[in-house]
């Protein structure tokens, strides 16, 4: 049997799934900005872009995959794959470099995406290819790029992709520097952490558009003037995502907090801030900073590039506090 293949039970188990992971992310609010995106996720069976994935166990990971001879284990397969979670896909040296993203957090981000009818978009990391189904099921393949710097994983994504019936262009590439012969984009959107926004990625915006990516651990929605000014805002939402390969990123260690209260070194928010200003506040620094400010949330920060110039800031672009990112 293949995972494509499913017999008729395990093929119902999947409809049923499918349908219970909408009404929980439904009743959550993830797409109350946009609630098109329901019939997205309704269409779009998640199984065909997780033929196997791994779940943590004591002492490392277990795979679970479609094509198991053991029946039980492949109706887990088919039930964790429409669990409300993330699921690790490829491993290398026992480090996640892949995964498909928690599916409510996905509903979320692209109904902050705005999207219009006609709009075109280019995705920063195919990952399995399921986002990208998604954004081919809403605005059509040929308005559609997602990009990824690993060729195993771009034809992986092809193959999914073409399993669940959809043809979006998928680029193997390095997202830093965008897909500049399928521009103008409307939207972007990022699966993958950033340390700064990649000035390329506004060149190839249309004025008005959107970009959406995880920046420390939140979610930043930037407004492209032109190509070389946008801003915005974060999203109130955590984003843990894994680091966009091929980009520059800063080289620091862990924050030493062992000097700090309890409350903050616990503190998710307090963590963001740290996050957010590593390379320009020591941790005490950011701490009188934190408290100062009244334990401010994530959607007082912003991000400003100006040319050649980024920076994150809290509450005001020009004011006191703000740290550079490049």
């Amino acid at each position: 049997m293949g995972a494509h293949a499913l017999d008729r039970d395990l093929a119902e188990l999947a409809a049923a799934a499918r349908a219970a992971l909408v009404r929980e992310i439904d009743a959550s609010g993830a797409w109350a900005a946009d609630p098109a995106w329901r019939a997205a996720f309704e269409a779009v069976p998640r199984h065909l872009f997780v033929p196997y994935y791994y779940v943590g166990v004591m002492g490392g990971y277990e795979r679970r995959w479609g094509e198991s001879p053991d029946r039980r284990t492949r109706e887990k397969w088919v039930r964790g794959a429409y669990a409300d979670a993330p699921l690790a896909t490829r491993l290398r040296d026992g480090e996640l470099v892949s995964s498909s993203s928690q599916p409510s957090l996905m509903a979320m981000m692209l109904a902050e995406l705005r999207v219009r009818d006609g709009d075109r978009v280019l995705e920063i990391g195919a990952g399995t290819g399921y986002n990208a189904a998604l954004l081919a099921h809403r605005l059509g393949d040929d308005r559609v790029t997602t990009v990824d710097l690993e060729p195993e994983i771009t034809e992986a994504a092809r193959r999914h992709l073409a399993a669940a019936g959809y043809h979006p262009v998928v680029v193997t590439g390095d997202g830093a520097r965008g897909v500049p012969e399928r521009a103008p984009f409307d939207r972007i959107i990022a699966t993958c952490t950033l340390a700064s926004v990649p000035t390329a990625w506004l060149a190839q915006c249309r004025p008005g558009a959107l970009i959406l990516s995880p920046l420390a651990t939140g979610l930043i929605a930037l407004t492209v003037r032109d190509a070389r000014h946008a801003e915005g805002r974060f999203l109130h939402t955590p984003a843990y995502f894994v680091p966009l390969r091929g980009a520059d990123r800063p080289d620091e260690g862990p924050a030493d907090l062992d000097a700090l209260p309890r409350p903050a070194r616990e503190s998710e928010l307090f963590r963001f801030l740290l996050a957010l200003s590593r390379g320009s506040l020591e941790p005490r620094e950011a701490y009188a900073l934190w408290e100062r400010e009244g334990q401010p949330r994530r959607e007082r920060y912003g991000i400003t590039v100006s040319g050649d110039r980024e920076w994150a800031w809290l509450d005001d672009p020009e004011g006191p506090c703000a740290w550079p990112l490049r």
